[in-house]
């Protein structure tokens, strides 16, 4: 069976915003552009490194643009795109879902708490 004969399309959404950390990335970029540091700060937990390589995939699939404002002290920051908010759209249903039921969920998997980064 080939991609396009497929009627789910989650593995191209996976695909553009797959693992840990972009869903939150994406959620944090929703309100407006935010510089590097300002997402470091609000996705606790992830390495420069990481944020770099998420920022620059979310940035190759159209989702995000990155503005250089070409000054010294360099000025960049991070917006999504008009394609990326149809994505952050899609993605807020399983952001309530999660808010819901974090509780139980923690209770479930044995965690004692849940980061509730996403709600910052």
């Amino acid at each position: 069976m080939s991609m396009a004969d497929q009627e789910c399309g989650l593995d191209v959404a996976l695909a553009v915003m797959g693992g840990k950390w972009k869903p939150l990335i994406l959620y944090h970029l929703q309100h407006g552009p935010r510089r590097f540091g300002d997402l470091k700060r609000l996705v606790s937990g992830i390495s420069e490194k990481v944020l770099i390589q998420q920022l620059r995939d979310l940035q190759a699939a159209g989702v995000l643009v990155r503005q250089d404002y070409k000054e010294v002290p360099p000025r960049v920051d991070y917006s999504v795109t008009p394609f990326g908010m149809t994505l952050v759209q899609a993605l807020m249903p399983l952001c309530h879902w999660g808010t819901q039921n974090r509780s139980e969920v923690a209770g479930l998997l044995g965690v004692h708490s849940l980061r509730a980064s996403a709600t910052a």
